[in-house]
Formats: C-alpha cells, structure tokens, sequence
C-alpha cells in the first residue's frame, strides 16, 4: 500500500485545496485484478464525536466468509464539514487497513466517491493515497439527480450533476431504497456496479460493508 503524502492537521480551505489537486489522480477505469477478498469500510463515532472508530471487514468472494477484521481508534482531528468528511475519516480507515493480515482486493467504502462536488469524496481519497481499488457505497444522495429506479434487483439508473454521469442509484433488494455508488478508484462504473451486486445477499448494503458498520457503530456503543 502507498504511504500517505500530505497533512492531515489543515484548515477547511486547505482541505478543499487538497481535494482539487488530487482529483487528477483518480482512475476511472478498471486497473484491477481478480477480486477474491473484498474489505468493507465504515466510521463510527465515540466519545461525543471526539474519538474516530473506523472498521475494516474484510470477506471472500463469491461466499461472503469472513476473512479478516480490523479496527483503530484515534483523536478526531478534524471538524465535522460537509464535504470533507474524508479528512475526518480516512485516517482512521488507513490505521485500520494497516492493522490487517490480510490485504483486501477491493475496497468498499461506506460513503461516496466520485458522487461529490469536487467529484474527490473519502472512497476516491482512500484509493488514491493507498492505491487501491475501492468504491463509494452510500445510503443518501450527497448531488445529483435522478429518474426513478425500477423496483428491481440489479437495477440502476445514471446519477447526474451538471451533465455528468457521477454515479449509478442502484436497487439492491425491491421495495427497499436504492444504494448510491460511486467510482473510488481504479474502477469502472459499471463493474462498480457489478461488484457491489455480487457482494450483496439478503440485505440493502453490500455484506462487507454491512459488517464494518456492525463493527463500527454497534459494537463501539457495547
């Protein structure tokens, strides 16, 4: 995994200043290989906000067995700002990654990617530092609009801001609401898509992310 190249420690305007200069570096195509092991990311909060808990599940594919788990706990270093909630999160994720045996294939990110107004979300800021495939899974729309979803399994419609195709609002169960996913990095749409079908079961989210959110946020209230 690549090491981190820049500070974590800086101003909201030094944050978005960030994300425009990496943007560049995402890869919106597929530069993966065979994915056996997919890690599922969620954060959760402790300590009235204060403590960053981030989960790392990491399961197989196609069985969904779990493979490995990690979790970090650190300092929240940055302030809750809409839109650069990857700087609050993502160190924690990388600590977690890190605490791993094994390395995940593929990375889903509970959260969004590309779907972002300076189309660098926390899924494209984890890829990009650690250079791993991952993608954007979010529960609620960030931008965008889109047409109604056929109640479906499988089916998804164009996510759309300013004329671009930013994501995909996908049905992953009927008569359950749609998922929001997004490239991360080093990932096509539309095997994004694929993939995050092929790790979901009985459930609306994906099961690796499904597991890293019990991690996160149930298991850190116990």
């Amino acid at each position: 995994m690549a090491v981190p190249a820049h500070a974590w420690a800086v101003t909201p305007r030094e944050a978005r200043a960030i994300q425009e200069r990496l943007r560049s570096r995402v890869i919106r195509e597929d530069r993966l290989g065979p994915v056996h092991r997919v890690a599922g990311v969620d954060v959760g909060f402790t300590d009235r906000g204060r403590t960053v808990r981030a989960a790392v599940a990491v399961l197989s594919l196609p069985a969904l067995e779990p493979v490995d788990r990690a979790v970090a706990q650190i300092p929240a270093r940055f302030p809750y700002v809409p839109g650069l909630l990857s700087f609050r999160e993502v160190p924690g994720v990388i600590e977690a990654l890190q605490g791993l045996e094994t390395a995940p294939d593929l990375v889903l990110y509970d959260g969004h990617g590309y779907a972002h107004p300076r189309r660098f979300g926390a899924a494209c800021h984890l890829g990009v530092l650690m250079d791993l495939p991952t993608i954007g899974v979010a529960k609620k729309r960030l931008i965008g609009t889109h047409a109604p979803v056929p109640d479906e399994r499988g089916r998804w419609v164009p996510l759309l801001d300013a004329g671009e195709t930013v994501g995909a609002v996908l049905r992953t169960r009927p008569r359950v609401k749609p998922v929001y996913v997004s490239v991360g990095h080093r990932v096509s749409l539309e095997t994004a898509v694929a993939l995050v079908m092929a790790c979901t079961g009985r459930y609306r989210l994906p099961e690796p992310a499904r597991r890293a959110h019990h991690i996160a946020s149930v298991e850190g209230r116990q």
